[in-house]
């Protein structure tokens, strides 16, 4: 199975090459789903292959020409639904997406919760740490609101990761407040 979880690694960073995160630094995009990774297996005690693959391509479906079929060819039925499961329509507006999710997180399989809330750890880290530019306070604590709405829906998934979530939810509320003075 590492040969699996290898190519996944090649496939994600050949998809993501060109794309960097958003915060001052543009770090490359692909350090992300390594990111998730991390967290899975040294946070959350997570060893599934199929978790770990999910992990690394959770973005390819939604922002690179990635298809469903692709993955299922390359990397079979239960890591591409996983990936589809965790993945936005991009059809819809931002607003409504983010409510789908928060709609869809109580509803999906038990592997994508995990790769949803290693996912949502991942980003209040970067947002705490290197906040992408041109967030202000207020976008930030939306941001850290609606992952919480969000991570409501997977609660049970794994308690080690939750708890990991739980104190980064208020580092992030209390350093917000505090900034804005309330």
């Amino acid at each position: 199975m590492i040969n699996h979880f290898v190519h996944a690694l090649a496939f994600s960073a050949t998809k993501h090459r060109d794309q960097r995160r958003k915060d001052v630094e543009a770090s490359p995009y692909i350090n992300h789903p390594i990111s998730l990774v991390d967290v899975l297996v040294n946070e959350g005690g997570i060893i599934s292959w199929d978790v770990l693959c999910a992990a690394l391509l959770h973005d390819t479906i939604e922002d690179t020409q990635t298809t469903v079929e692709e993955l299922t060819k390359a990397f079979g039925k239960n890591v591409a639904s996983i990936v589809l499961e965790v993945t936005d329509d991009k059809a819809l507006p931002k607003a409504e997406r983010k409510l789908q999710q928060i709609a869809h997180a109580a509803h999906s399989s038990h592997e994508a919760k995990l790769v949803k809330l290693a996912d949502k750890i991942c980003n209040l880290r970067d947002i705490l740490a290197s906040p992408p530019a041109g967030w202000d306070i207020k976008r930030k604590q939306e941001y850290f609101e609606w992952a919480s709405q969000v991570v409501s829906g997977i609660r049970g998934s794994n308690s080690k990761l939750e708890k990991i979530f739980d104190t980064l939810l208020e580092q992030g509320r209390a350093r917000y407040k505090s900034e804005l003075g309330q």
